[in-house]
C-alpha cells in the first residue's frame, strides 16, 4: 500500500427532505384540515480516528463524498426518514484544515469531528396551522446540506523518532527493537516511507518511528525529507543516528551538524525537542576513531555508541529514552476550537451591488430561507416577501439605489425588484428572475 499523508476532500452533507402539502379528505369529515408531514433531516458527514488505518490512501480514490438526503414528508402527518450519517475513518494523528485553518486534531482513537452538517428537513403544511390560518397552503423544501473543502494531513503518533542521513541504520535499529519489519538494504534511500514499531523496555512501552529521507536541504524540499519532516513534530524525543563512515563526502561530525541544522530550519518546535546522539555500527573498524572525533567535537553532549546489528549499547540508550519520556508530555496542536472565541454579532444579511442593475443578497439564514422556498405556492412567496420586509431588506436595497426591474440574487434564487403595490403573483420559477413586490 502506498504511503499517502496528505489529501484534499470535498464533502457535501445530505440535503433535508421536502415538507408535504396535504389535507385530510375523508367522506363525512368536514374541515379535515392540513396533515402534511415534515421532511427528514439530511445525513451528516463525520471524520473518525481509527487505529486500523496508517495512511490516507483510501481517500485518494474518493475525493468527493456526498451525504444521504432526508426522506420527504407524506400525508397523514408522516415525517420523512432522517438520512443516516456517513463516518469516514482516518488514521490517528490526522489534522483537519478548513480554509487553511486547523479545525480538528484527531489525535486519539475514536475521536470524531463533524465535517459537514446535514440540511434541515422542510416543514409540512401542518406545521403552519394556527388559529387564524386553519388551512395553510404552505410547505418548505429541504435545506441544502453543508459543503466543506477540507485538507487532511497525517502526522504520525510516535513517541520517539529516529533521524539521520540515509543508510545510518535507522531501519535496522527499528527491526532489532520491535516487531516491525522495514525494508533493509546496503544502499541509501532504502526506506521510502515512515515505519512504526512498539518497543518495550523495563515494562514501559513506547512507539518508535523511522523517519526517512533526510539530506542536506531537506527543509527546502530536497530529497524525501520535506515530505516526512512533519511526522517528527508529534514525537517527544529524537534519536539522531550517525554512520561512522559519514555520508557521501561528509564526515560523521559534519553529518551531525548538517542534520541538526535541517531540523532547526524546518520548525522552531523541533529545536526545543530533546535529542539523543547515537553512533551506530560500532561493530565495524572505523567506529572507534569516529567516536573519538565526535566526543571531542560535541563534548557537552552524551554520546551513545551502539550497534543495531549486534545489540551493543542499546540498554543505556533505552534507559535514557524512557527517562526523558517520563518528563516530556506529548505535543498538542492548537485548533480553531481551542482558540479564544470572541462574541461577534453580525448583521443577518448584506447587500452587494454587482453592477449592471444586479444586486446580491448574502447571509446564511436568508439564503437558507430562499433555498427552502417553494416558488409554486403563492402563500409561500408572500410569506417570504413579508420576512424580507420585516428584517429590513427593502430599506437596504433602497439605500443601495436599486431601481424598478433590477435583479436581486439570493443564493441560487433570483428575482426582480418591484417597489409598486403588490399585485397578484404569477407562477414563479427558479429558472429565470421572478418578479417579487417588496414594498
Amino acid at each position: 500500500m502506498n504511503f499517502i499523508d496528505r489529501v484534499r476532500l470535498f464533502l457535501e452533507a445530505g440535503c433535508g427532505g421536502d415538507g408535504c402539502l396535504a389535507f385530510r379528505r375523508e367522506k363525512y369529515v368536514a374541515y379535515g384540515g392540513p396533515i402534511g408531514g415534515d421532511g427528514g433531516n439530511g445525513g451528516d458527514i463525520l471524520l473518525k480516528a481509527s487505529l486500523r488505518l496508517t495512511t490516507l490512501y483510501d481517500l485518494t480514490r474518493q475525493a468527493h463524498i456526498r451525504g444521504v438526503p432526508g426522506g420527504h414528508g407524506k400525508g397523514s402527518n408522516k415525517a420523512g426518514k432522517d438520512g443516516y450519517p456517513i463516518t469516514i475513518e482516518v488514521p490517528v494523528g490526522t489534522l483537519v484544515y478548513k480554509d487553511k485553518v486547523l479545525v480538528a486534531d484527531l489525535n486519539a482513537p475514536e475521536k470524531t469531528y463533524l465535517a459537514a452538517k446535514g440540511g434541515r428537513g422542510g416543514r409540512g403544511n401542518l406545521s403552519f396551522k394556527t388559529q387564524w390560518i386553519t388551512a395553510p397552503r404552505i410547505r418548505e423544501k429541504g435545506a441544502p446540506g453543508e459543503n466543506a473543502h477540507l485538507e487532511l494531513e497525517l502526522k504520525l503518533l510516535a513517541d520517539v523518532g529516529l533521524v539521520g542521513f540515509p543508510n545510518a541504520g535507522k531501519s535496522s535499529l527499528l527491526a532489532h527493537l520491535s516487531k516491525a519489519r522495514p525494508k533493509i538494504a546496503d544502499y541509501p534511500f532504502t526506506t521510502l516511507s515512515p515505519n512504526l514499531g512498539v518497543v518495550v523496555h523495563k515494562g514501559i512501552s513506547f512507539v518508535l518511528a523511522d523517519i526517512p529521507g533526510l539530506i542536506e536541504g531537506a527543509h527546502e524540499g530536497k530529497g524525501l525529507g520535506f515530505d516526512f519532516l512533519r511526522h517528527i513534530e508529534r514525537t517527544r524525543v529524537l534519536v539522531h543516528m550517525v554512520d561512522p563512515q559519514g555520508f557521501n563526502s561528509h564526515s560523521p561530525t559534519e553529518s551531525i551538524t548538517l542534520i541538526e541544522k535541517e531540523l532547526n530550519s524546518y520548525s522552531p518546535a523541533l529545536k526545543k525537542k530533546p535529542r539523543l546522539l547515537a553512533l551506530n555500527k560500532m561493530d565495524i573498524p572505523e567506529s572507534a576513531e569516529a567516536l573519538k572525533k565526535i566526543k571531542k567535537k560535541f563534548s557537552k553532549r552524551e554520546i551513545f555508541p551502539i550497534s543495531a546489528a549486534t545489540g551493543e549499547g542499546l540498554k543505556p540508550l533505552l534507559d535514557s529514552i524512557i527517562k526523558i519520556l517520563s518528563k516530556t508530555p506529548p505535543p498538542v496542536f492548537k485548533t480553531e476550537e481551542d482558540s479564544e472565541t470572541r462574541l461577534e454579532i453580525k448583521k443577518g444579511f448584506e447587500v452587494e451591488s454587482l453592477g449592471n442593475g444586479v444586486f446580491n443578497l448574502k447571509g446564511a439564514s436568508i439564503e437558507r430561507a430562499a433555498a427552502m422556498l417553494d416558488f409554486g405556492l403563492p402563500e409561500s412567496v408572500m410569506r417570504f416577501q413579508a420576512m424580507l420586509k420585516r428584517i429590513g431588506v427593502d430599506r437596504a436595497l433602497r439605500a443601495a439605489h436599486i431601481r424598478e426591474g433590477n435583479e436581486v440574487r439570493c443564493g441560487e434564487v433570483s428575482f426582480e425588484w418591484s417597489g409598486e403595490t403588490q399585485k397578484p403573483l404569477p407562477k414563479l420559477s427558479r429558472d429565470r428572475p421572478t418578479r417579487l413586490g417588496i414594498y
